[in-house]
């Protein structure tokens, strides 16, 4: 097909690809509508195949934090290509992308590199268990970690010691050992728990600030207890500032897991720990962990790169971005008579549509707004307007560095024609 169209692909790809796409948020289902399908990016904007353009919020979920086909990221991955795509051995750039991370993260001392999010937290769970002895982790409800059979576990208001899975084909085994808690509310630790896993930031139920006392509530909680903390850091590592969600609000885990930005927009993903700790991992110790493509040449090449060009000055313009974006939205939804809650952390932002009386705390609050419908309709008036923002309510908006001050007032001037057919 010479010609292809969204509505043409997405047929074609129903019947070869299950449900049409290799991720289940890009099939539209929270939205409606058929997904666009992308040709090219290029900074802050993306064109479908019939050649429509969008102003992009969704920079592949934060991991385009440059923009789309930043300049030194192509020619890194370009160069590195040229000498070879994989080669199943070390390579000078894993070593590179190690040292760039631990001298960035205070309390990082040695990391190990794998090929997405999701790799990255089963591996420093099963590093955390094989550490401490100890079988049970606990999650929050809403906090998205992969989909390794032992996180995907629902959650309600309080802690679920008979969790049960979001997902067919997880067995009541795989989530036997895994408590579910509240978001923004320190359970108590049992004796038996290995891991305390968390976003600092909660950013897969929409955006959802840590409260005052929470996150250094689970770190001396954890210590009380003798179980290790862990911070899923693959949304907010080197995009909330040099060192992540743990330099920003002073509180240093155990563990992280990284993702997205390290990678420049390529998969990757990686885990890190002190030296002690991640000594059990194997060669040196008993805790086994494997991937053929681990630090892939191309991921690392491009990794470098985006790091290169994030230093304070960078966040700062980011920061900058986000706050006019934040505060644009805000206005222009409310001034419409819609009721909304923007909330920013650093250069993240999100949507909750709904009663403002009561801020968005946790997972159920923030289902109360996405169960609203509103998103999907604000949405549609967005992406009508040339706006794409991600195609669900549990999402964040992931302003990048492409992205300009007129950008943002083409994004606020959207949304408040979106807003005003919305309450008309």
């Amino acid at each position: 097909m010479t010609d292809p169209t969204n509505d043409s692909l997405f047929s074609r790809a129903q019947e070869v690809i299950p449900g049409g796409v290799n991720s289940p948020v890009r099939a539209f289902r929270s939205v409606g509508g058929t997904p666009y399908f992308v040709a090219r990016g290029e900074g802050a904007h993306v064109w479908d195949v019939e050649g429509t353009r969008y102003l992009d919020y969704v920079q592949s979920y934060g991991a385009s934090i440059h923009g789309h086909a930043h300049p030194s990221i192509v020619d890194a991955v370009t160069r590195a290509a040229a000498e070879g795509t994989t080669f199943g051995a070390p390579t000078e750039r894993e070593v590179l992308m190690a040292e760039e991370m631990c001298s960035r993260v205070p309390g990082l001392e040695m990391v190990r590199l794998v090929s997405s999010g999701t790799e990255a937290t089963m591996s420093a769970i099963r590093l955390a268990r094989g550490a401490t002895g100890r079988p049970r982790i606990v999650k929050f409800a809403g906090n998205y970690h992969g989909h390794m059979d032992s996180l995907l576990v629902a959650g309600g208001s309080s802690v679920a010691e008979d969790a049960t899975s979001d997902s067919a084909g997880v067995t009541e085994g795989a989530v036997a050992d895994t408590i579910v808690a509240p978001y923004n509310q320190v359970p108590a630790i049992r004796s038996d728990v290995a891991v305390v896993v968390v976003e600092p930031v909660a950013a897969n139920m929409g955006l959802v600030p840590p409260a005052p006392g929470f996150l250094e509530g689970l770190r001396a909680a954890c210590d009380e207890a003798g179980a290790l903390l862990m911070f899923d850091e693959v949304i907010t590592g080197f995009r909330l500032g040099v060192g992540g969600a743990s330099e920003r609000f002073g509180v240093t885990p155990d563990i992280w897991a990284f993702g997205k930005v390290i990678g420049g927009g390529l998969p990757v993903g990686a885990f890190g720990a002190s030296r002690e700790l991640m000594g059990h991992l194997s060669p040196l110790g008993p805790v086994y962990q494997a991937g053929t493509l681990s630090g892939n040449p191309l991921a690392t090449a491009a990794g470098l790169a985006a790091l290169a060009e994030l230093d304070a000055d960078a966040y700062g313009r980011l920061e900058a971005t986000a706050t006019r974006l934040a505060d644009g939205l805000a206005d222009a939804i409310g001034s419409a008579g819609v009721a909304v809650q923007v909330p920013r952390v650093g250069p993240l932002v999100g949507i909750f549509f709904g009663d403002t009386a009561t801020a968005v705390t946790d997972f159920p609050t923030a289902q109360a707004s996405a169960e609203s419908g509103m998103y999907r309709r604000f949405f549609r008036a967005m992406l009508d307007r040339g706006i794409a923002l991600a195609p669900g309510p549990y999402e964040a908006l992931f302003p990048s560095l492409a992205h300009t001050d007129a950008h943002v007032d083409q994004t606020v001037s959207a949304a408040a024609d979106a807003a005003a057919e919305l309450a008309g």
